[in-house]
Formats: C-alpha cells, sequence, structure tokens
C-alpha cells in the first residue's frame, strides 16, 4: 500500500508529465494509483484530463463519470479542491453527450424513434439515469418496470372520463364551501419526526376525501354522489386501515411536490383532471406528463416522481388508487392479508408500548 506521499508524489509526476505533452506516461502512473484506490478523485479527474486531451473521448466519459460518481459519495469539504475540476468533467461529459447524440441521430433518425426507444438513448448518452420502481415499504417482484400506463387498456376508463363534467361540477360546488379542503400532509401527533416536509400543514398541496386510508368518508360522499357512484365502480386496492384513498387533489399556482417515492408498488396511482387552467404537469421516472381537463393519467408512483402547478391558478384532479392488472385476484387477496397483518401486529406493538 503506497503511502500518502508517494501518492501525492506520483500524482505529481503524472501532473508534470501531462503538462510537458507525454499523455501515455501520464495515464500509466493514474492507472496504477487508481489500481490501488479506484475512488481517488483526484487521480480520476486527472485520468479523464489525460484521455479527453489524447482524444480518446469514449476513455475520457466513462473516467468523468466514475469521478463524478466518486464525488457523490465523498463528503463535501473534501471536494472543495475538485470543484474547477469537477465542473470541467460535467461540462465535458455534457458535450460528449451531444456529440454521441448527434451520431446516433445518423443511425436512427428521431422521426423514426419509438418513445421507448427515445429513453434508451438518453440513459445510453447520460441525459438521463435509469429509473426503477423503489417503493418504501413494500416490493412485489416481477412486476413491467413501466412508470406510466395507457388509458386505453383499462376498460372502465372511457367510462370515467365521460364523466368528467359532473364530476367536475360536484367539485366546484365543494370548492365554494370554506374548509372543505385539508393538508394534504397532516402534522400527525403520532408521528410528528416522518412530516418533515415544507408542504407539511400547507394548503398549497390539499385534499377533500371520498375515501381516505381504506374507510368510506360517508358525509363527503353524499356531497359527492355523482364521484363516489363512479368510483364504487373501479378496481380499487382494498387494504384494510390503509387503501383505497379517494381525493380531490388540489395545487396551488406555483405549488411543487419534490421528488419521491410512494410505499408500494402493487397500485397504480390514477388522475383524472377536472382542473387544468394552463401549464401543470407530473414527472415519473424519466418522462414528464402535462395534465390535461378529462383525460386519466395512471402511473406506478413507487418510480421517483414529482409535481408542479406552473399556472396562475388552481389545478385540481381526482386522485385514486386501482390494484396493478398484472396481480391475479389470488395476488391481490395474499399482499392485502399481509399488508393488513403487519399493520395490526404494528398497532398491537404501540398499544403494548403505550401502556393501552
Amino acid at each position: 500500500m503506497m503511502s500518502p506521499e508517494t501518492i501525492t508524489d506520483r500524482k505529481r509526476l503524472a501532473f508534470d508529465a501531462a503538462r510537458a505533452g507525454k499523455l501515455d506516461e501520464a495515464e500509466a502512473i493514474l492507472r496504477g494509483l487508481l489500481a490501488a484506490d479506484p475512488r481517488d478523485l483526484g487521480a480520476l479527474l486527472l485520468l479523464g484530463d489525460v484521455l479527453f486531451a489524447s482524444d480518446n473521448r469514449a476513455g475520457a466519459g466513462q473516467v468523468y463519470r466514475s469521478a463524478l460518481t466518486a464525488a457523490r459519495q465523498a463528503p463535501p469539504p473534501a471536494l472543495q479542491p475538485f470543484r474547477q475540476a469537477l465542473a470541467r468533467a460535467q461540462e465535458r461529459l455534457g458535450g460528449l453527450a451531444a456529440e454521441y447524440a448527434q451520431f446516433i441521430d445518423t443511425v436512427v433518425p428521431l422521426a423514426e424513434r419509438s418513445e421507448r426507444f427515445s429513453e434508451s438513448v438518453d440513459i445510453l448518452t447520460g441525459r438521463t439515469p435509469i429509473y426503477l420502481q423503489q417503493p418504501l415499504k413494500y416490493y412485489f417482484p416481477g412486476l413491467p418496470q413501466q412508470p406510466f400506463y395507457p388509458r386505453e387498456t383499462f376498460p372502465w376508463a372511457a367510462e370515467l372520463e365521460a364523466q368528467t363534467p359532473a364530476i367536475r361540477a360536484e367539485l366546484l360546488a365543494v370548492m365554494q364551501v370554506e374548509g372543505t379542503f385539508a393538508p394534504y400532509l397532516e402534522n400527525t401527533a403520532d408521528a410528528p419526526q416522518q412530516r418533515t416536509h415544507r408542504l407539511v400543514g400547507s394548503t398549497d398541496w390539499s385534499a377533500f376525501y371520498l375515501w381516505k386510508d381504506g374507510q368510506r368518508v360517508d358525509h363527503n360522499c353524499a356531497l359527492c354522489p355523482v364521484t363516489a357512484a363512479a368510483i364504487e365502480k373501479l378496481p380499487l386496492d382494498f387494504l384494510e386501515g390503509q387503501a383505497p384513498s379517494v381525493l380531490f387533489s388540489m395545487l396551488k399556482p406555483g405549488a411543487h411536490i419534490p421528488p419521491h417515492h410512494g410505499l408500494i408498488n402493487t397500485r397504480l396511482i390514477c388522475h383524472l383532471p377536472l382542473l387544468v387552467p394552463g401549464p401543470a404537469w407530473l414527472r415519473v421516472g424519466a418522462r414528464r406528463h402535462d395534465w390535461r381537463c378529462g383525460e386519466l393519467v395512471v402511473f406506478d408512483d413507487s418510480f421517483e416522481h414529482e409535481a408542479r402547478n406552473e399556472a396562475s391558478e388552481t389545478r385540481v384532479v381526482l386522485l385514486f388508487d386501482v390494484w396493478r392488472p398484472e396481480l391475479t385476484p389470488e395476488e391481490r387477496g395474499q399482499v392485502a392479508r399481509l399488508l393488513g397483518s403487519i399493520r395490526l401486529a404494528a398497532e398491537t406493538q404501540d398499544e403494548t408500548q403505550n401502556g393501552h
């Protein structure tokens, strides 16, 4: 193992060789250092520069990406000496990605690409990361890694969309009553430490529930009989005490829901947009979708996702969750029993610890 003094001396030799134009010699020294410590940020950045100067574009890109990965894992104070080199690496990677994309355009022109193929190119060129399901609570394997689902594949979608005017009328009536909407993220007394988000307690993102945590809110359903009847026909994912939730979800002008992941991947989240007064969007994984009034959106919220209302007026969707169509009826029952039992055991433990 090299001593810190030896490592410093070797880096100085590599730097001097690079300045003298002896790029092969500098590369050999740096690769020797990285064989001993593959995460040496200084050696990675210098090797990337050497390869870039040698016109080894592919090699430089690979090393720069390794350097940026190492930088993300390093404590911020350790990055201070490398700020300029990291910025240079990021800029050059952007240029290399653009060159690579231009080359790919000559192989498969934009006009001939499917949406999925375009996403694969973005991943290949480093313009977007690979997004996968990462539920916070429960992962069911073997399900398609599919952020959005075509609404046409759901036999109940067209009938629901046809009722948009009536559902919107009920929403507008509810909105006339002060205090009917409450913050979506509540600062509950039983788990305040879990609610550190800046939208906690804020009406920038607020909700009017028809179903909440698996329980029908009878009073609210009575105010919205058309909506309640429409919901009864849907394949909601019943999990006792947990799901479904059915609500009018309101985002005020400028409100932003930052990137986050859902709890489980056995459900899909559905939005029926009711009020979309201007630019407002939802990003799931690498794909962004702009809400359009009356056009159902179905997505897997176990992917990283975020939303923003860029309009000058309030955006509202009818939000609800349904079972994923790939799960068999038997699997749905098994998931419901499992998650219900876990919830019951947790509640029992809490009651025991609190002496109840």
